[in-house]
């Protein structure tokens, strides 16, 4: 027998009141002596004997209805055992553990895994009664705010309302909130429902220490059931990684894309086609072993430009949802760049550089470094620093970087190497060791050593096989400057100082010259090379790197506020749905959006400008159906430390009827109540008896 409400059995301390009662009223028969009479004394010592008799078996009736009482609100119930009549079914508490990933998916003789788990769920559901009480946590959902119900009709109604989740389930993390709603419950039943195909990436990748016995114990069930019945035929999209760090519209984009092959037989002739801007724009087809993967680089062409959607697509098998995967690329429509220089001198061949991309592509813009205070630096792609002149602002700059801005610094003609120092030292970029040769001797110069032709600002900048023959400018008057390990060389100098080199700070780039673009340096702005390498580089760093390409269902989108002006914004989700986000500027600098269920595009705008285009894909662990066996649940149970009773359902069982063999049989409250109105009753008619008979001896006497 188990108590239901163990709690209320302090209230047996009670049966003590009776017997209390009973010896504090004790009272001796007055004597009195018939000499005469003698033959009634024996008469009445009998009676009194009977009396007493009737008097102890009236104290034990007493607190046995205190007992029975006190049981019967405590609650007590036989497992496996029903007793009709007097009895009544022992209440239920059922939580229901249903994977809605979305390799759930695989369809069965008996339709998909996940439509199999919703039905089981609902007849089960519909086998409760008044006074049970249940929950549904979906494996792939945030169930923190669930709470047992017996409202059964909606909870079958959230069941068919629910859809499977780009998420990936994580049996853990339910079962340890199953345990605490099922603790909750004072019902007698307490069951875990675990409605999953057991993909093995479910289950807790490292060892767990978590001890969830105590929640966990004999009085729970856990359930689970047989679902996989077949071998899995499926291909997945794993990876698409784009190969360009430079976006121009109407020019080759290279993609590098991943295609698994998760099945047990080889593939030949499968096709992938790459889709920009919902149109098809190449296709390639593959072959892939069983059990392997292949890498795939196909060029597209993206023939607009602002944010460009583009989708790999491979075609259908048992799994549909992995057979997509989706990236984002941004193509300038026009780049925004900005020159702080104090002397014309310092910026004439870089503005005609620059002028040869176009106003169509290009806006440019001039400034002092006095005016850079009054400046929104965000507003600009590319700020070109050609002065050294910089003692206000400075953390402007930074901010601007760590925003993902990009600097160029070209010493300006006439150099101070102090203050280009502070500059640099402000910028967390090594120090120059001061300058080399001399203004306009052209006598002693050093030329290029090294050239990185796999930099991107090369790519794509030259015919084939004309890399090597750039023709070096003699640069007479440089920086002896080095990046000492902290940024990258892409050309050095025969002396080996660095004449380019990049560096990163925040989510921005700087490239950095060594000498000033001015014929009192070097002929280096009179080279074929010079315009070409100032273009490419604008192009370069007015990409803005995008650090949200790999998103995974599920993980927060961290929507970046400094590039909204304004207190609210719009989310565009790939179910076409529309969510408006409000937000204090002035305390927040970034807001995490959760809603990450579906893989596709989620698009930013204010107002109707669209401000960010984010990717968010699977987590490919699910598209391989790999399932765990018993051993492995059982190691996971022994884990957790599970001590109640684990019930395995397989396919040749009713489930329902295998359920009601299982559960615990009948409460005894009402037949305890029974019981003790009974024994009130009797001991009613014995008080009355014993108090008649009392009366009878004192006539007596």
């Amino acid at each position: 027998m188990t108590f239901l409400n163990p709690a209320v059995l302090i209230g047996i301390l009670a049966a003590a009141i009776p017997v209390i009662i009973h010896l504090l009223n004790l009272r001796k028969l007055k004597k009195i002596e018939f000499s005469t009479l003698a033959f009634l004394k024996e008469l009445q010592k009998n009676k009194i004997r009977k009396i007493k008799i009737k008097q102890w078996l009236l104290l034990a009736i007493r607190v046995l209805i205190v007992l029975f009482i006190v049981m019967a609100f405590a609650r007590p119930a036989l497992r496996g055992l029903s007793i009709a009549g007097t009895t009544s079914a022992a209440k239920t508490t059922a939580v229901f553990i249903v994977d809605n990933s979305f390799s759930m998916s695989v369809l069965g003789q008996n339709g998909s895994y996940f439509n199999q788990t919703k039905d089981l769920t609902r007849k089960i559901i519909e086998q409760l009664k008044e006074g049970d009480e249940a929950a549904i946590l979906f494996m792939s959902e945030d169930n923190q705010q669930i709470n047992l119900t017996n409202d059964f009709d909606q909870l079958i109604n959230r069941l068919n309302q629910s859809e499977l989740s780009f998420i990936k389930g994580d049996l853990h993390k339910s079962i340890t909130l199953a345990a605490q709603l099922v603790n909750k419950s004072n019902n007698f039943n307490r069951e875990i429902y675990l409605l999953t195909d057991f993909q093995k990436n479910i289950f807790p990748q490292n060892e767990l220490k978590t001890d969830l016995g105590e929640l966990l114990n004999e009085n729970v069930k856990l359930y689970s059931f047989q679902l996989p019945e077949k071998k899995v035929f499926n291909l997945a999209v794993d990876e698409i990684k784009i190969a360009n760090q430079i976006f121009e519209k109407d020019k080759p984009i290279t993609f590098n894309i991943t295609v698994s092959n998760y099945s047990e037989q080889d593939v030949q002739n499968g096709v992938i086609s790459v889709f920009v801007n919902q149109k098809r724009a190449a296709q390639k087809s593959f072959d892939v072993d069983a059990g392997k993967s292949v890498l795939l680089d196909i060029d597209a062409i993206a023939d607009a430009t602002g944010f460009v959607d583009v989708l790999a697509e491979i075609e259908s098998d048992d799994i549909e949802q992995d057979n997509k995967r989706y990236n984002s690329v941004f193509i300038p429509d026009k780049i925004s760049a900005l020159i702080i220089s104090d002397d014309i001198t310092s910026h004439r061949f870089l503005k005609f550089a620059l002028q040869t991309i176009g106003q169509q592509k290009l806006k440019l813009e001039e400034r002092n470094s006095n005016q850079i205070g009054g400046v929104q630096l965000m507003n600009y792609d590319v700020v070109f620093i050609c002065t050294d002149n910089i003692t206000q602002g400075n953390e402007k700059l930074i901010q601007y970087l760590n925003d993902g801005g990009s600097l160029f610094i070209i010493p300006q003609v006439n150099t101070d190497i102090n203050r280009l120092n502070n500059l640099l030292g402000k910028l967390n970029l090594p120090l120059a060791n001061g300058f080399a040769g001399k203004l306009n001797d052209k006598t002693l110069s050093v030329q290029f050593d090294k050239i990185d032709f796999n930099h991107p600002v090369f790519l794509n900048l030259f015919k084939k096989d004309d890399k090597k023959n750039i023709e070096s400018p003699s640069i007479n008057y440089f920086l002896k400057y080095s990046t000492q390990g902290r940024g990258t060389n892409i050309i050095t100098l025969t002396d080996g100082s660095s004449f380019l080199s990049e560096f990163k700070l925040g989510k921005g780039k700087i490239f950095l010259f060594n000498t000033a673009n001015d014929l009192s340096w070097s002929n280096f702005p009179l080279k074929t090379i010079y315009a070409p390498l100032i273009v490419k580089s604008v192009y370069y760093l007015s990409q803005k790197e995008n650090q949200q390409n790999n998103i995974i269902a599920g993980t927060p989108l961290t929507i970046d506020l400094n590039r909204i002006n304004s207190t609210q914004f719009k989310i565009f989700k790939p179910d076409s749905t529309t969510e408006i986000i409000n937000f204090d500027l002035t305390n927040q600098k970034y807001f995490d959006y959760k809603s990450t269920s579906l893989a596709g595009f989620y698009k930013i705008y204010v107002g109707n400008e669209i401000v960010d285009n984010i990717a968010v894909n699977f987590d490919k662990s699910e598209s391989n159906p790999v399932y765990a066996d018993e051993n492995d649940f059982n190691k996971y149970l022994e884990m957790i430390k599970f001590r109640g009773k684990l019930i395995n359902i397989n396919k040749e069982i009713n489930p329902v009827d295998a359920i009601n063999q299982a559960r615990f049989g009948s409460e005894l409250w009402r037949l305890f109540l029974v019981i003790a109105i009974l024994l009130a009753i009797l001991e009613m008619t014995i008080a009355r008896n014993i108090k008649k008979e009392v009366e009878g001896i004192s006539t007596t006497n």
